[in-house]
């Protein structure tokens, strides 16, 4: 028989013996270190433009997130990796609005994190929820989705399958723009995708269904551009799609880092790729951080390699 071991964890190639999720997630905890707001302030460079601090949250009585903080900088990127259930959704939901806040609080703007006031388990805010302070930060903790969106301008990238297959691609745009004030503007905006992505453009009456994977993907990506937002929340952006459609889909996140100056938060279950993308890297468990670390340490740490790497 052969003994050779092959990939353990979430890595890919061939499997000969996969460990289970509860062993990973015992493992990563085994790994865990104490993580201080300081080392999280230093990688997000002392500049935190989303901040979480002290989050408690999930759904209905459900506490998912346990005190969880979180910096990242104007224009850097975020990849959130861990076991299945380990909180990395909850907390794109939380900063959306899509999960239930019990304590804790969520900033977006210069010096994020900064304020001082507190808030109850209520999830209240007993100062100004709009963060009407020196550094212009924004308390998004109680807004709505809508805005989380209008005000603060952070935008979700839900998973595959969330176009509206029986619309043509220029009507899923419109639809990214429904916030706008007049649907001039939504038009306005959905053109200036069209010349960003010629490929979109060349699709435009199409209906989505017909769309391949990658091209569905870039729709919901360009969807989510047509309010101009600030943050994207991308919620597993390779999912269902064939390598040569992931690496177009990363490409196209590159560029709206580097080149638009957009801030990135990421889920992805191919911890490979997203690391290798991200600035910076958490690795949750259990609704906690483990590790954090620059996206190209963690790649380089044998421990997270074993679990998540496939090394």
């Amino acid at each position: 028989m052969d003994n050779k071991k092959g990939v353990r964890g979430y890595g890919s190639g061939g499997v000969d013996a996969v460990i289970s999720v509860e062993e990973v997630e015992r493992r990563a905890a085994a790994i865990a270190e104490t993580i201080t707001i300081e080392q999280l302030d230093e990688l997000a460079n002392g500049e935190a433009f989303v901040a979480i601090d002290n989050l408690r949250a999930g759904y209905g009585k459900m506490e998912i997130l346990h005190d969880i903080n979180l910096r990242v900088a104007r224009k850097q990127s975020l990849c959130l990796i861990g076991p299945n259930g380990a909180g990395k959704s909850t907390i794109l939901h939380s900063i959306f609005g899509f999960a239930d806040i019990f304590s804790g609080r969520i900033t977006i703007g210069p010096g994020a994190g900064a304020i001082g006031d507190e808030r109850d388990n209520s999830g209240n805010n007993s100062g100004n929820n709009l963060g009407n302070n020196p550094d212009n930060n924004l308390d998004v903790t109680s807004l709505s989705p809508n805005e989380k969106l209008s005000k603060a301008g952070i935008a979700y990238i839900l998973q595959d399958k969330s176009i509206f297959p029986g619309m043509t691609v220029e009507e899923n745009l419109w639809m990214g723009g429904f916030l706008k004030a007049q649907p001039a503007q939504a038009k306005q905006a959905t053109e200036m995708v069209f010349d960003k992505y010629p490929r979109l453009a060349a699709r435009r009456k199409h209906q989505a269904k017909v769309l391949s994977g990658g091209e569905r993907r870039l729709l919901e990506i360009s969807r989510a551009l047509v309010m101009n937002p600030e943050v994207l929340l991308v919620d597993e952006p390779s999912i269902g799609l064939e390598p040569r459609f992931i690496d177009m889909v990363f490409e196209i996140l590159y560029d709206l880092q580097h080149n638009e100056g957009k801030t990135i938060i990421m889920v992805e279950q191919n911890a490979k790729k997203g690391l290798e993308f991200a600035d910076i890297g958490y690795v949750l468990v259990s609704g906690d951080i483990a590790i954090a670390g620059k996206g190209d340490d963690l790649l380089a740490n044998p421990k997270v390699g074993e679990l998540f790497l496939g090394g």
